[in-house]
């Protein structure tokens, strides 16, 4: 059974920094393009930024640009998003995927992903 188990969420000032990690079970990662998204209360599931399996290609979206880096440890099989300079706006529950088509480069559709974990909770205060 494949899972996918995010950590590292919480609450922090506006300007602070968080790390969030994916790590995933019953399946080997390293081909996959890994994923984080998030969704706001009220709002779209939203792309946040991508990975391909080999790490050298990544994709942000415009509004993290700069400010989130995502990076991946295929021995650890996990998956890691370095959040900095937050902003209230950044407040949602962040979710990692996995798209399971092997040795893609990145993508920003949720269509794309096969495996979702159930999200942490980042929220940042004014």
């Amino acid at each position: 059974q494949v899972q996918l188990v995010e950590s590292g969420g919480g609450l922090v000032q506006a300007g602070g920094s968080l790390r969030l990690s994916c790590t995933a079970s019953g399946v080997t990662i390293s081909t996959y393009t890994m994923g984080w998204f998030r969704q706001a209360p009220g709002k779209e599931r939203e792309f946040v930024a991508s990975i391909s399996w080999s790490g050298d290609r990544t994709y942000y979206a415009d509004s993290v640009k700069g400010r989130f880096t995502i990076s991946r440890d295929n021995a650890k099989n996990t998956v890691y998003l370095q959040m900095n300079s937050l902003r209230p706006e950044d407040t949602a529950v962040y979710h990692c995927a996995a798209d399971a088509t092997a040795f893609r480069l990145g993508s920003l559709a949720t269509t794309t992903y096969d495996y979702w974990g159930q999200g942490t909770q980042v929220t940042v205060s004014s």
